[in-house]
């Protein structure tokens, strides 16, 4: 819900919903409520539209990116212009490989849709 309504704030749903091919970073409503008190309320502010836009392109990476990709890279160029740092831990054991995209785990991967690919993240990646 948080996601849906920052994307409304900064007009990024008519581009998420355009011919794409996307993949996005989507944070869950748990990632936005990790942040600093007030940070949700303070970017969602017609003031601060172009903060938002930018730190939203920046879980938009360009193209249909799967996670057989996603493990093979070191980083990723973003929609927001900016380079995205990606770290890969490898499964050991029964430990699964953890993928990280700029700090933040990713928690499910390769959700299908009609104009790219969706990534489920732990936390909002804010750009550096």
């Amino acid at each position: 819900k948080t996601l849906a309504a920052a994307l409304a704030a900064a007009d990024l749903v008519e581009v998420l919903e355009g011919p794409g091919p996307f993949t996005v970073l989507a944070p869950t409503d748990e990632a936005f409520a990790k942040l600093p008190a007030g940070t949700v309320e303070s970017l969602l502010k017609p003031e601060n539209k172009d903060k938002l836009r930018t730190i939203l392109l920046y879980h938009v990476i360009p193209g249909r990116v799967y996670s057989d990709t996603v493990v093979t890279l070191k980083s990723a160029k973003t929609a927001a212009g900016l380079t995205a740092p990606i770290t890969v831990k490898k499964a050991v054991g029964k430990a699964p490989a953890t993928v990280m995209v700029g700090g933040s785990k990713v928690v499910k991967t390769d959700i299908d849709a009609s104009n790219g690919v969706i990534h489920v993240v732990d936390a909002v990646i804010l750009p550096e």
